[in-house]
């Protein structure tokens, strides 16, 4: 897939006068540009840095499926949903791999156990990064918010860390487990 492509998906699930695509635009640019700058500091891991980009691209396509009245999304699902919804979403397009970033990157992962003893709204299985693409991308995203005026600005670690450890113990070390691995980059 290309970029071009990339973007071209998102103008098909959004119309580029809402405020849903304006937020989704520039996190998800946001987003990218960090995924691609941790990839490239990690070329020793060998991580696609093409599939990187336009999995970050898109790995919050399926938003609009769910209700967050805050950043202009009007669907019926809880917004956790977003990433399995985004899976289903490229799948049906023929992009497995994208969907497997969409459905793996919300937190730092969510396993199994953690559905069924929360009895969060989502499939009953493992939504866990598994490959070195999965894992920059997941961690990418937890620098950048979608709230406006901070959307390009990425976030505090010691924030993202506290903000992590309120999801239940093991998430916030998960995080620390990414940035050991992928390092952190000097802004």
């Amino acid at each position: 897939m290309t970029i071009e492509e990339a973007e071209r998906l998102l103008r098909k699930y959004y119309s580029e006068k809402t405020p849903v695509f304006q937020y989704l635009y520039e996190h998800s640019h946001a987003v990218a540009e960090y995924a691609v700058k941790i990839a490239r500091q990690n070329t020793d891991k060998g991580p696609d840095i093409n599939f990187i980009h336009t999995a970050a691209l898109l790995h919050d396509i399926g938003i609009f499926m769910t209700h967050a009245p805050g950043i202009g999304c009007y669907g019926k699902f809880a917004y956790l949903a977003h990433g399995y919804l985004g899976r289903r979403l490229l799948e049906y397009e023929g992009y497995p791999g994208h969907a497997l970033v969409c459905e793996r990157h919300i937190g730092v992962g969510i396993s199994k156990e953690e559905v069924i003893s929360n009895n969060l709204p989502l499939p009953g299985y493992d939504m866990l990064p598994v490959s070195t693409e999965e894992e920059i991308v997941c961690y990418a995203d937890k620098f950048f918010s979608k709230k406006p005026g901070m959307l390009k600005t990425p976030k505090d670690i010691v924030k993202i860390i506290k903000t992590l450890e309120k999801y239940g113990p093991g998430k916030a070390d998960v995080f620390k487990g990414f940035m050991t691995k992928y390092g952190v980059l000097e802004e």
